[in-house]
């Protein structure tokens, strides 16, 4: 699992310096950011219904991002990522670095429409203090798709967010006991970009 994932940084990496030295007409380079609105996923033990399904809340984003072609793109981004999700009384927080492979066509005038894949890698967990060291799975892998609009160097785009891999946090709560959460995303990204 090491070895996949300094393969997978080294990709990400080697996508952005080839932005930089392969320049044609509509490529560019940035930075975004932006609101996420969703959850982290559902308890799998037999709990209260109320507690089952989590609330929705607001997270953020920050990173960076490249774009190769003009009509018909490849855009792949970096990004920091924090989101949390409300379980009764606990909260469930997410820190990750996600690192979506995006390809999209110009469909009318400024408007665009793009999907891809999203390697996800995850730097921390939390659960009201409890910090959560056995997540199964590090790095999982999600799709991404939206629509976005560019004026001359400012985009916005919304996009929605789903996780592919089957991935589980476990820990023991004074409130909730022996719980395990889906942590896989599933949540609406609203992003502005800046290109340079």
């Amino acid at each position: 699992m090491k070895n996949l994932k300094k393969v997978v940084l080294l990709a990400v990496i080697l996508a952005f310096v080839g932005l930089n030295a392969y320049a044609q007409k509509g490529s560019s380079f940035g930075f975004k950011g932006g609101l996420n609105y969703g959850a982290n996923g559902d308890y799998f033990q037999s709990i209260g219904d109320n507690a089952r399904n989590p609330d929705e809340n607001i997270g953020y984003h920050l990173g960076i991002f490249g774009k190769i072609g003009d009509r018909l793109y490849f855009r792949p981004e970096l990004v920091y990522t924090a989101t949390k999700s409300s379980y009764d009384d606990d909260d469930f927080q997410i820190k990750k670095i996600d690192a979506p492979l995006l390809v999209g066509l110009k469909v009318l005038g400024p408007v665009s429409v793009f999907a891809g894949p999203s390697v996800q890698y995850i730097l921390d967990t939390e659960f009201e203090g409890i910090d959560i060291n056995d997540v199964s799975d590090d790095l999982s892998i999600g799709l991404n798709f939206g629509i976005g609009v560019n004026f001359n160097k400012i985009g916005i785009d919304l996009r929605y967010e789903r996780g592919f891999s089957d991935n589980e946090a476990s820990f023991i709560t004074d409130n909730l006991g022996n719980v395990t959460i889906d942590t896989r995303p599933e949540q609406l990204i609203l992003s502005l970009s800046v290109a340079l």
